[in-house]
């Protein structure tokens, strides 16, 4: 029986020396920079690699107030708006990928771009909306043309064929099908496809296209040729980038600029750090002063849980750090504590009552079980409607929770469960270290030495 009981000290000892120093390593890998060795490439580590928002990373938050265009496909207003709010999200994202457009209130939409400190890059990327025609027919277009507008295109991209930087364009189902019209009646003819961006009778933006053959791909490639009219990257570029502002269903007339200091979002971040630094030792304090040992355990956990709280913050991509996720960052800590605090007041209760350490501890967590679940669920429910029907700010706030509750009964229901039984080995019978109460009625029970397991289970 010694040898059993000194075997399980020594694997306890072990366990803990262990989760300690990959604990370590977590929290290294969270903090530091360096190269990673025999290779080129920095690692940033995991808090430097978190997506900040506009607030705490400062930069550019632009508003339009959206009405329908002449060549928009729809007279609902909402439509067009979801559907503009997707491109923008094509040609703005695809340059910014932190970027977050989403619709505000009944008829705007809002850009926000950390990390940019000039509104005008954003404006060259969309460019100046104007409405686009392609047609066969020079000059002004009526009702009566077939011709293809900007709500029949549904990408646009540079690339580079037949050793020259050109454009494609990806046509809608109904867009292929006008396309093919429009190439079949021009083909072999003497008819040439125009496309015009804005005004047909301005000719700065006015593109005649040779065809000699119909096309029903869905998508074409338009280059300026060779010589000395070819285009360069940059060419190809902005004149993607003028094709792609005409495909917006909407008129963005600009209502709102603003361009937000780093500095403010820096300090922002400061302040929430140390306060949660603060936070964390007064924690540690009352935890030991109430459950000893218990609390520290509680601490250690803790600690794990933060190091995967910013493993996830970084891996999940559309995790997008903001004030308001701050916020609920340091809640899912304070329900993490709360869950700890449920579990070891049952096992003071049960201890008070007479039974022994260990029994107390399999029954604390066995009782413990249902209203951690219960709470947890509910703030999970909560969260995921937030973030359904959320704006931006409390979408931040919603995911971050949602992240750190899922962690929290990680943290609780099988960490923390852990720890507890590997300690039980090393202190099953003193009260002491554990600041447990006393008892009022010894219950009798076996004298073999239960420790708890992580599914409840016991062993003699």
């Amino acid at each position: 029986m010694a040898k059993k009981i000194n075997r399980l000290k020594k694997n306890s000892i072990m366990n803990f020396v262990a989760v300690a120093v990959l604990t370590a390593i977590g929290i290294v890998l969270s903090v530091c920079s360096f190269i990673i060795p025999f290779t080129s490439t920095t690692f940033n580590g995991f808090a430097g690699s978190i997506s900040l928002g506009l607030d705490l990373a400062g930069g550019v938050s632009v508003v339009y107030d959206c009405s329908l265009s002449e060549t928009s496909n729809t007279s609902d207003l909402d439509a067009a708006i979801d559907a503009t709010v997707a491109r923008l999200e094509s040609v703005i994202g695809g340059e910014y990928s932190e970027a977050i457009i989403t619709r505000q209130g009944a008829s705007e939409i809002r850009i926000e771009v950390p990390s940019v400190t000039n509104s005008d890059d954003i404006f060259d990327l969309i460019g100046d909306p104007t409405p686009l025609y392609m047609t066969m027919e020079e000059g002004a277009v009526d009702d009566g043309d077939l011709y293809i507008s900007g709500s029949d295109i549904e990408n646009v991209f540079v690339s580079f064929q037949d050793s020259n930087y050109g454009v494609v364009i990806n046509f809608t189902s109904e867009g292929r099908e006008k396309f093919a019209e429009l190439t079949s009646s021009a083909a072999g003819g003497s008819k040439r496809l125009y496309i015009y961006l804005g005004d047909p009778s301005d000719p700065t933006w006015q593109t005649q296209l040779t065809c000699t053959e119909e096309i029903t791909s869905g998508s074409t490639f338009i280059s300026a040729g060779d010589g000395e009219t070819a285009w360069t990257y940059d060419d190809a570029e902005e004149y993607s980038l003028r094709i792609m502002s005409g495909t917006f269903n909407v008129e963005l007339e600009l209502k709102e600029n603003s361009v937000i200091s780093a500095t403010l979002g820096t300090n922002a971040l400061k302040y929430c750090l140390i306060g949660t630094a603060v936070g964390l030792v007064v924690i540690l304090l009352i935890l030991w002063l109430r459950y000893g040992d218990f609390g520290l355990l509680t601490f250690f956990a803790l600690i794990i849980y933060i190091v995967l709280m910013v493993f996830f913050l970084q891996a999940i991509s559309f995790v997008q750090l903001t004030l308001p996720g701050l916020a609920g960052i340091i809640l899912s800590i304070g329900m993490a504590v709360d869950g700890a605090v449920i579990i070891f007041e049952k096992v003071r209760e049960d201890y008070r009552g007479g039974k022994k350490i260990p029994m107390a501890c399999k029954n604390g967590f066995k009782r413990a079980f249902w209203p951690i679940f219960d709470s947890n669920i509910t703030t999970i429910f909560t969260s995921l409607i937030l973030y359904i029907l959320g704006t931006a700010s409390i979408q931040g706030f919603a995911i971050t929770l949602l992240i750190g509750i899922i962690l929290s009964m990680f943290m609780n229901l099988v960490i923390l469960r852990f720890f507890v039984k590997w300690y039980l080995p090393l202190n099953s019978v003193k009260a002491k270290p554990l600041h447990l109460p006393k008892q009022l009625k010894p219950v009798k029970e076996e004298p073999a030495v239960e420790i708890v397991s992580a599914g409840g289970e016991t062993n003699d």
